[in-house]
């Protein structure tokens, strides 16, 4: 039903609601995951926190699990339907959760509003109220994000 192919998103718009505060437009490349199924049956209110429509180039793998399908095609081509890869969900018991389909890419995390949209997500779920301007952070160089690398980086080709 999902797909996840590697796209850029342009995020321009979000909602009137305290984790999006302090994010201004922004588009980041990543391996989004989208047209997710949400458990609408559930007594739980579900918010789309970035929301984009995916180029069609998303759409070129043949049908296949996670790859493509006809579903996908007629929300994004036919419908025009902006798909959510960032999500909060508030339980009646007053339980908080967020979603997040990124964060494949590590160099994304220098990206300040991607950055802010995941700090202000774990803020909220942690009953914390989210700052007027959001969580702010200090952008980290590429020193650092190399850092916290789970393995080395890989080497340059040498050119010939």
């Amino acid at each position: 039903w999902s797909v996840n192919p590697h796209w850029t998103a342009e995020f321009s718009t979000f909602p009137d609601h305290e984790v999006a505060n302090g994010l201004k437009p922004f588009a980041i490349k990543d391996e989004w995951y989208y047209h997710m199924r949400f458990n609408t049956e559930k007594d739980f209110k579900l918010t789309s926190i970035l929301k984009a429509l995916p180029p069609k180039e998303t759409l070129t793998r043949k049908d296949g699990p996670h790859s493509n399908n006809p579903h996908v095609r007629a929300a994004v081509l036919d419908r025009k339907e902006e798909q959510t890869v960032c999500w909060i969900v508030e339980r009646p018991d007053g339980g908080r959760g967020f979603g997040f389909t990124g964060a494949h890419f590590h160099d994304n995390w220098a990206n300040d509003d991607f950055r802010k949209t995941v700090l202000n997500c774990i803020t909220w779920i942690s009953h914390v109220e989210v700052p007027t301007k959001g969580v702010e952070s200090a952008t980290p160089t590429k020193e650092e994000l190399l850092e916290n690398q789970d393995f080395p980086p890989r080497k340059k080709k040498k050119q010939q």
